[in-house]
């Protein structure tokens, strides 16, 4: 059996103001940084069993994430391994208003639907998907986290599961809801057998945790 630990980046600043600042939203969104209270929550999960003696602690390149899983890295003493396929789904604005008020909506209804250089539904899931292959593949056998973004998890997981949008992402695997909105952090086991097929999903819950998010 081969685990995999799918973790949404902890909680990110929400007092900030940008003054002069001449960058796009892509820019921006991938240097947001965690909030104190992030870096705490982070460091709590960093604790639980699950995640001990970790064969691998995989990031995407942004900075919420890689600020997550260094206390993960930490504890199993291990780098960080960033891996661009676990990125966040480019979103193809300019600015954050740019977006459609339907947008999240419409890339569940469209698969295919992204906006300019932005990217799909399915060019995320399956960037996604060869990623999760090579980690399976160097990890057999064993137990590894990829810290990454909540609409890349979702896409993801759309190859085995139910994927619904109503204001939160609703995700069913086998007719059972995994997941309803988002956690920051949100930890989610998969389980695949030596045939790296896909067995099961568990969501693993820290009580004192409780910051749901829509997006």
């Amino acid at each position: 059996m081969t685990i995999i630990y799918l973790m949404r980046h902890s909680s990110g600043i929400v007092k900030r103001e940008d003054i002069n600042l001449n960058e796009s939203f892509q820019i921006t969104n991938e240097k947001y940084m965690l909030s104190v209270e992030g870096e705490k929550r982070a460091e709590e999960y960093s604790n639980l069993k699950e995640l001990q003696n970790l064969s691998a602690v995989i990031s995407s390149n942004y900075v919420r994430t890689m600020a997550t899983a260094k206390y993960m890295a930490f504890k199993n003493d291990l780098p960080i391994i960033v891996d661009e396929s676990f990125n966040e789904r480019k979103f193809g604005v300019e600015k954050r208003e740019d977006l459609p008020i339907d947008f999240f909506s419409k890339q569940v209804g469209d698969k295919d639907y992204k906006l300019n250089d932005g990217e799909s539904f399915n060019e995320v899931r399956d960037r996604m998907l060869k990623g999760l292959i090579k980690v399976l593949k160097k990890n057999k056998g064993k137990k590894s986290l990829i810290v990454t973004h909540g609409s890349s998890i979702v896409f993801l997981l759309s190859k085995w599961c139910q994927v619904e949008y109503d204001k939160n992402y609703i995700i069913k695997f086998k007719g059972k809801v995994i997941l309803n909105g988002f956690n920051s952090p949100e930890l989610l086991e998969l389980k695949f057998n030596d045939s790296n097929k896909l067995v099961n999903i568990r969501k693993i819950n820290l009580k004192k945790i409780d910051n749901k998010v829509k997006k």
